[in-house]
Formats: C-alpha cells, structure tokens, sequence
C-alpha cells in the first residue's frame, strides 16, 4: 500500500500557496481585444471559496457529481476547485462535444449541476443540457448562456467565503474523467486526489518543474494529460499558469507566456513545422541549420518565432510522434520527451529520458510504475499507483480492463528493450484481416506514411480488401498543392514514391495497394477525431468502406477521394 503524503493532496497544496504566495500572479487569462486579466493566489482563493460555498449552499450530499462545460480558462480551475473544496465530484466535458454527448455524459455521471464557460460551439451545443440542470456561466460564456444561467460573479458577490480549510482523503474519489472515445461511448474514469499526488510526484521525478516555471494552458482540460501535467503541475509548484486566448491568437498567446514546459499533441507539432516551412523551405533550412555560427542564429530565431525560445522542456503524446518529426526538433535544438499513458492512469506510464535518443521508443517507466507484455498476446500491461479506481457505475468493464492483482490491460501492443524502453507496435484490437486471411497492424505503417509533409493525418484500413490502403488527410499546403496542374502531378509524383518506398520495407501481404488523398478536414464535429485529434478508425471505416473497391479498381497508387 503506498503512503500519499496530505501536504501533496491537491487542496493542501492550493491553501498553501494561498497562504505563501497571496500576491503573487498564479493565472493570467486573456479577455479578447488584447485585455489581460491577471489573478494572485489571494484573489483565486476568495472567489474559490466563495463558489464552495454556494455549492455546499445546494445542500447535495457529500461525493455528488458537478460538470464542467468548458474551454481553457481560469474559471475552469477555480471551478474545480470549489467542487472539491465543496465535498463534491468534478465531471470535465470536451468543449467540442455533440449535443448528445454532453446530455449522455451528464445523465450517465448523475450530474447535478454544470459549469458552461468559454464555448464556441455554444448553439449546437445546448440542447445537450437538461432544462432543469442548475447551470453557472463565466464571464466569457457566450451572451446566451450569460443570460439563461446566473453568473460567477454574481454568486461570489453574494456569497461569504468558505472559512479554514476543508481537505479530501487520498482514496476519495476526485474526478470522473470521460474518456475521448475512439470506440464506443466514452467510460467515465473514476481518479482519486492521492492518485493525482502520487502521479505528479513520479512525473517530477522524471522532468523537474519549480515554482520559476511556466505552462500554457491550450489543450483540453477535459483531457488527462492537461489535468495531470497543467492542473496538479500549477498546484504542486505554484508555478505560473497562462491561458490561450483562440487558435486565432495562439502564436501571440505563446509569446506572451513564453513557456518553460510545453506539450502538445504530434499534429501540433507537424502545424508548427509546417509554418516554419511555408516561410523557409525546408532544403535552405537544412543547409542553414549545418553552418556552425548561422545555424545557431536560425535556431534562436525560429524558437522565438515560435515562442519555444525559453521552452527547457518539450514533451509529445497521445499519439505516436513520426520518427523524422523527433528528428527535425532535434536539429532545432528543441529536443522533445515522448510519453506514453492512458486516461486509466493518469497519462503515466513511460516518458523519454531527457538528454538521451530514445526515438522510436517512449521511454522506460516512470519510478514506481511496473510493466510487462504478455506473452501470448503482445498486449502490455502495467500497474502503479496512479491507475483508476475503476469505470463509473461499469464494474464489468472495470474487470475487464483491470486484473485480480492490478495489472491494467493496456490495449496496446508492445516490445520492451534491453534498456528498458517501450516500442507501441499497434493496438491489439486494430489489426484487421484482409481477404487473404493475413492480419495487419496499421500503427507502425501509419508512422511512416505521416512522415511526408503534405500529409497531415491518416490511417491504414482495409479489412476483407485484398491488400491494404491509405487514407491520406492533406495538410493546409497539400491542399493548395492540388490547385495547380502541375503542383498536382509533383504531389503525385512524390506520394508514388513514397508509397514505393514504404511497401519496399513491408512484408507482402501489409503493402498498400494504394494511397486515397482527402482534402475534407478530420474534425471533432463530423465525427473523424476526437477531442485530442487521434482518429476515430471505425468512424472512418463505417464512412469510406462502401467506396474502398471502388478505389482500388481505379488501378492508381494515388487516387483522388474528393
């Protein structure tokens, strides 16, 4: 049984910067049209306490469930913070979400209130909510939900603060973390606070981060590595916490807080080298980059464009980071930490080893995390203090997942080295079997096919097809690429080669027959990804299966799908 230690439980931590850094900005938060607004512990503090104590006013009993409906923005961690100052359970929802969604989830966790904060989607939305859910909206919600619902600070100004401070046991449950659902409905995953501490406590141990530190909040909080890594990391240092404003001013958003620590998602990534490639083309920055004195400057130049210049460390996740990509950064002099979790445990699982080249891996475990692969399946599995106490009202599927001893089922395929590092090499329910009666793992080939940078996505498909195929979401400039004749026949050209190239290094039954290239953007609202961009493969097939012969008939390795 492992000891949390109270002082490291997420609302002993907030009293104690409180009480030691009143005055010190703790979340600076963008208003639109370029106003900031800046928030000290004491200023977080007195209107935490104040939304506890109309929450605990509501008179529900202890451990009842309250949601969050949100985009990233100070609010939704106070908010989290006064449900759990409050006695009560924190439910994120994706800002994304399907109306029927938001109404499945907020029935399934027995919802008794909703945060609806910062949306843009707010009019699809909103038929999601019950008509007789209590609701609180932000001083960014969308003028609707202002004037359907009462304010936050309407209800801090009428509210006394909550006096002393009110903690929460290490086994209590926390949060019910939905999960983004690349199959099926999404599982609520029941956390505890002394999960949460034990987490940040081995992930510091990996990658140290202090008080001096700062993080931009952008990806989902709804997400687990947003509320383990931003969320616990700004409780556990103290450190300082900026908000992005929109995908419109996220440049500028990173500028402003410059971040010491940043993560993001491989399709961030790839964004970010491609908008150094639209203004330099990619042969004249190689050149640059191998010229001792200029490459230096080039370096310096880009992360500061790119507002990574004071970035000391990098990390990606969530899905597998292409090879050449890892590269790329590195020769940018912003190496960057591969991780490897799962919602079930709180996204740690493996990471990187700052410093080393571990590429192509995710690294070994964390300190205190254990893992094996299974023999007879090549399934990994691992166990550690930070798993999940289970599904939400889901007792066999918890089984299912979770083993007598501990052990949770990752899913995913594995290979673990002599040095202790773990190599994905699929997941264990994605392999298909063509009519030939050989089954295929899509990740590593869909590896390889992401490397070429006008592809932004894809995923290999093609069960009961007598090979397999491609399909290639174009990036921004693949797009264009297509509007010229003669850009078009280069793009083919290029593709035919790297299809080539690719088969040449599979075995005969895992070539591709061909490459379908879509310009339709994969997005949370048709369905093709989820919330943190991994795509929805049965999604996928359920929509293009009917036009796959078709395709292959056409007798091209790149055939145009629309």
């Amino acid at each position: 049984m492992t000891t949390i230690p109270a002082d490291s439980l997420a609302l002993q931590r907030f009293y104690h910067w409180e009480r030691t850094l009143k005055d010190r900005v703790a979340l600076t938060q963008p208003m639109g049209g370029g106003v900031v607004q800046e928030l000290n512990w004491a200023e977080v503090g007195d209107q935490v306490r104040r939304m506890a104590t109309h929450l605990q006013s509501q008179g529900w009993g202890p451990g009842a469930k309250v949601a969050i409906l949100s985009k990233n923005c100070a609010w939704w961690l106070m908010s989290d913070l006064a449900i759990w100052m409050a006695g009560y359970v924190s439910v994120p929802l994706y800002p994304t979400l399907a109306a029927e969604t938001i109404r499945q989830i907020l029935t399934h966790s027995d919802a008794k209130a909703c945060f609806v904060g910062k949306l843009d989607g707010w009019d699809e939305m909103k038929s999601g909510l019950p008509a007789d859910l209590p609701c609180i909206s932000y001083p960014l919600s969308p003028d609707d939900a202002k004037k359907a619902y009462e304010g936050w600070d309407a209800i801090c100004a009428r509210s006394v603060p909550m006096v002393g401070e009110p903690v929460r046991q290490a086994d209590e449950l926390a949060t019910l973390i939905y999960t983004s659902g690349t199959t099926g409905n999404p599982k609520g995953v029941m956390h505890s606070f002394g999960a949460f501490a034990w987490a940040l406590s081995a992930g510091l141990k990996r990658f140290p981060m202090t008080q001096a530190d700062r993080m931009l909040s952008y990806l989902p909080l709804a997400h687990v590595v947003e509320r383990t890594l931003v969320e616990h990391g700004w409780l556990g240092t103290g450190m300082a916490l900026f908000f992005a404003d929109s995908l419109d001013t996220f440049t500028a958003d990173l500028q402003r807080a410059r971040p010491t620590i940043f993560f993001s998602v491989p399709r961030l990534w790839v964004k970010f080298q491609q908008g150094v490639h639209a203004k330099m083309p990619e042969a004249k920055l190689a050149r640059l980059l191998s010229i001792p004195l200029i490459g230096g400057l080039v370096r310096g130049k880009i992360k500061k464009a790119l507002g990574l210049d004071q970035c000391t460390f990098a990390a990606g996740g969530a899905a597998p980071m292409p090879v050449a990509l890892l590269a790329w950064y590195r020769k940018l002099g912003l190496p960057i930490n591969e991780g490897y979790g799962m919602t079930e445990n709180l996204a740690l699982s493996h990471m990187t080893l700052p410093g080393r080249d571990q590429t192509g891996t995710v690294g070994p475990v964390y300190e205190g995390v254990e893992a094996r692969v299974e023999p007879a399946t090549g399934e990994l599995l691992m166990r550690s203090p930070a798993l999940m106490l289970g599904y939400y009202k889901e007792p066999a599927m918890t089984q299912e997942v979770l083993t007598a001893d501990g052990w949770l089922r990752t899913g995913d395929k594995g290979q673990i080295d002599t040095q202790g590092c773990l190599r994905i090499t699929g997941r264990v329910k994605d392999l298909f079997k063509t009519s030939k009666g050989k089954y295929v793992a899509p990740a590593p080939i869909e590896d390889r096919l992401g490397a070429h940078p006008s592809v932004e996505a894809c995923i290999v498909t093609g069960a009961n097809l007598g090979q397999p195929l491609g399909l290639l979401l174009l990036s921004a400039d693949g797009v264009k690429r297509t509007e010229s004749e003669a850009e078009r026949a280069l793009l083919v050209t290029e593709l035919t080669q790297h299809l080539a190239k690719i088969n040449l290094q599979l075995d005969p039954h895992e070539q591709m027959d061909c490459l379908v290239l879509l310009k339709t953007p994969w997005t949370v609202e048709n369905g093709f990804i989820t919330p943190t961009f991994k795509v929805k493969r049965n999604r996928m097939e359920e929509v293009f299966a009917s036009k796959m012969e078709g395709w292959v008939a056409q007798r091209k390795k790149i055939v145009f799908g629309d």
